[in-house]
């Protein structure tokens, strides 16, 4: 029998209204947004659709608490860090079924999502402690100079629906561990994750305003606009870091182990339904094992189970919401309009209430088609053949974003040539997955700006000040 929130062993975990100045609020309008669970359609909560007045209140409450948790100390902020760490390991099932219920993904993935974004609090506070300045050697003999690193303020944190756990921690757990204040705005389909998280990170002791959550549905503009607007943030000038999506190229060339290169383009294709920033989209074969590893990969994907993320064995959930499933038909019609021939699925499920579509592979992918530009974010595959190296880097290399790539080759010396010539801020050799809380993650050209993760990762929430000393006076 499929699970739903009545199985929740923490009641408390289940939240339906804002966070503002650590008191759950509700929005100032009477408005509400109810928040669906994409594999059955049933609503899972009715949430407060919250304005720019409500954003305004939350801002306020950040930077009241700001002055108090700016003067905390790295051990202490890394303690806390630390505890929210262990209380979100210690309700993985709980957290797991929120996110799948919400999200759609299969409560193993979901349970797999929980551990990653926990990884980020306990790096974090580690990252915490090595924040440090620096002594610079001065040309006057009579002069010291050193470095301080302080937190900037009040950090506005807008995570995605796809990953509402884990873009959470590794925003927050960096914000946080650097002595900001933060202001929550997580996607208005899948929030009730984002709201378990605030719950455990007050018991880990986390103080009053640290932690103020804005829920939005309709007004996200409005909310994004008020954040972007208030007078702490500045019209104009404002510290950003931005993960702007990608177009993963996956690029196979024919001295590869076939079968390993099969699993690893099935964790970077249906990971989460294949709803990741960095999920394979075009995916580039040698024409001298195109056909082999055609054949292969339409007999793996044959295995994969679709159907509610709460049933057991299921590989496949649902798509997040009704748009990606007329987004990925439109992808797929598309390419058979241009000559692209569909080997698997190529529909969605009738039989299934929710937004189920059927796992797709097409071969004889053109450049034309929509998917050559555009993310497909769905559990949808099309192949496309190339001859030479140099052919593939200018392939993968024509998009306006550069997010994720990855290689799959036997010869080290290929991948790391190709690996420095793709325009793509992380790449993957012979393995399907990118992110990890120790690497900076992030991307170039339209993909945006800034690194998350990594040790990189704390330095968008510091600002340096330099402090010269006379010693001579």
């Amino acid at each position: 029998m499929s699970k739903t929130l009545n199985d929740l062993r923490r009641k408390d975990l289940l939240r339906t209204t804002g966070l503002i100045d650590g008191k759950w609020s509700s929005a100032t309008s009477s408005e509400t947004f109810c928040v669906l669970n994409p594999a059955s359609l049933d609503t899972l909560a009715t949430l407060p659709e919250m304005n720019a007045s409500d954003t305004a209140q939350a801002v306020t409450a950040a930077h009241k608490a700001f002055p108090s948790i700016r003067k905390t100390t790295a051990r202490q902020r890394a303690r806390w860090l630390r505890k929210w760490n262990d209380l979100v390991l210690e309700n993985i099932d709980d957290l797991a079924l929120i996110l799948t219920l919400g999200n759609g993904k299969s409560l193993a993935e979901a349970r797999g999502e929980v551990v990653y974004g926990a990884l980020f609090l306990e790096w974090f506070a580690a990252e915490a402690e090595r924040t440090h300045g620096e002594v610079v050697p001065p040309a006057n003999p009579n002069h010291r100079i050193m470095t301080v690193k302080q937190p900037l303020g009040v950090a506005a944190l807008l995570t995605p629906w796809n990953l509402a756990i884990a873009m959470i921690t590794r925003k927050a757990g960096a914000a946080l561990a650097a002595g900001c204040t933060t202001v929550w705005k997580p996607a208005g389909e899948t929030p009730l994750s984002c709201l378990a998280l605030a719950v455990l990170a007050h018991e880990a002791g986390l103080p009053e305003g640290s932690i103020n959550v804005i829920l939005a549905l309709d007004k996200v503009a409005e909310v994004g606009q008020a954040l972007c607007e208030n007078g702490l943030c500045s019209p104009t000038l404002k510290k950003l870091s931005l993960e702007l999506g990608g177009n993963s190229p996956f690029i196979v060339f024919e001295d590869t182990q076939i079968d390993h290169a099969v699993e690893s383009l099935v964790m970077a294709r249906f990971r989460n339904s294949g709803q990741t920033c960095v999920t394979a989209n075009r995916v580039y074969v040698q024409k001298g094992i195109y056909d082999r590893f055609a054949d292969a990969m339409l007999k793996r994907m044959q295995t994969l189970q679709v159907g509610p993320g709460t049933e057991e064995g299921v590989t496949i959930g649902p798509l997040t919401h009704e748009r990606a499933v007329e987004k990925a038909i439109q992808h797929i019609e598309d390419a058979k309009r241009h000559g692209g021939k569909v080997l698997l699925g190529g529909a969605p499920l009738p039989d299934l209430k929710g937004y189920l579509i059927q796992p797709t592979l097409i071969r004889d992918m053109k450049a034309e088609m929509i998917t050559t530009c555009e993310e497909v974010f769905a559990p949808v595959l099309g192949l496309y053949p190339f001859e030479t190296e140099d052919e593939v880097i200018a392939m993968a290399n024509d998009s306006d974003v550069g997010l994720g790539s990855f290689i799959m080759s036997e010869n080290m010396s290929r991948c790391v040539r190709v690996a420095e010539a793709l325009e793509t801020g992380m790449v993957g050799i012979n393995v399907g997955m990118l992110s990890a809380c120790e690497s900076p993650s992030g991307g170039v050209k339209e993909s945006g700006y800034g690194r998350e993760g990594g040790t990189q990762g704390i330095e968008d929430y510091l600002t340096v000040k330099s402090i010269l000393l006379d010693v001579n006076h």
